[in-house]
């Protein structure tokens, strides 16, 4: 029991330091100092632990000649990656004296998350069966309203609510596609999470369904964080554990917190054979 537990409880226990140290920062008005670098360079961390762990799981499911093991791969590398963007923010920050880095190297990694998080989610739909439910009526119609409706929110964010009704490409051209493309990964991974969720629910008689909804919750968090992200660096109104850093630090929480979760442990062995191997 301690064992399967561990994992868990060891990325909330990081997620509990986290917002305290946030807190501390909020209440003391600190602002581009050492203190609110380190809480960067701990936000970086905490996805790179639950990685881990990730990894972990997914060599417990048998790797990559499972579904289960491949979601796990491929979500939990979406993590490293993300959390190895942050160091690097953070590194321009305490060593560099760059107090924001945007854009800079750090994107990349940020942006080779999504991809993983997607092959992730692929994944996950096959190990469910959710992609046997596709072809029904119901699946067609939530496949084609979902990233409707998504894409339609993201536009009226991005260009109604940030950018008053136009598109204004400025001369940081880089930095503008930057922040599109931000906003355009997170449609993609919302959408794939979403129609998870709703084609999957029952997942091995209900062990995941917290597994999922971390993951649903954690996407939708980190889809508000990128977007006030792109926003408020645009405006040059970002510093380094702002609010907009205590939204990254929920959605991270979340995103680890689903990975150590999907422990085959926590299911039966009836449950588990029923697994989808590919």
């Amino acid at each position: 029991m301690i064992s399967r537990n561990i994992k868990p409880l060891f990325v909330t226990m990081l997620g509990v330091i986290l917002v305290l140290w946030w807190l501390y920062i909020t209440a003391s008005g600190l602002i581009d100092t050492k203190i609110n670098y380190f809480f960067g360079l701990g936000l970086g961390i905490m996805p790179i632990v639950a990685a881990l762990f990730g990894f972990k799981n997914g060599s417990m499911w048998g790797g990559f000649k499972s579904a289960m093991g491949k979601t796990l791969y491929f979500l939990s590398a979406g993590l490293l990656t993300w959390g190895t963007g942050t160091l690097i923010f953070a590194f321009y920050n305490i060593a560099l004296n760059i107090a924001v880095p945007y854009p800079s190297i750090a994107d990349v990694f940020y942006i080779v998350s999504w991809p993983l998080w997607t092959f992730g989610m692929i994944s996950l739909s096959k190990a469910t069966g959710a992609r046997f439910r596709f072809g029904q009526l119901t699946g067609k119609l939530i496949f084609f309203l979902i990233p409707l409706a998504v894409a339609a929110f993201s536009y009226y964010l991005l260009i109604t609510v940030a950018r008053g009704g136009s598109i204004e490409i400025d001369n940081n051209f880089i930095g503008t596609f930057v922040s599109f493309a931000y906003v355009l990964g997170d449609v993609i991974i919302l959408t794939f999470t979403l129609l998870i969720y709703g084609l999957s629910f029952r997942y091995l008689g209900g062990y995941y369904k917290l597994s999922i909804i971390a993951l649903l919750f954690g996407f939708a968090v980190n889809y508000l964080a990128d977007f006030f992200f792109a926003l408020t660096t645009t405006n040059a109104s970002y510093f380094v554990a702002d609010w907009v850093d205590l939204i990254f630090t929920v959605a991270f929480f979340f995103l680890g917190l689903a990975v150590t979760l999907m422990d085959p442990s926590r299911a039966s062995s009836t449950s588990v054979k029923h697994e989808s191997k590919i």
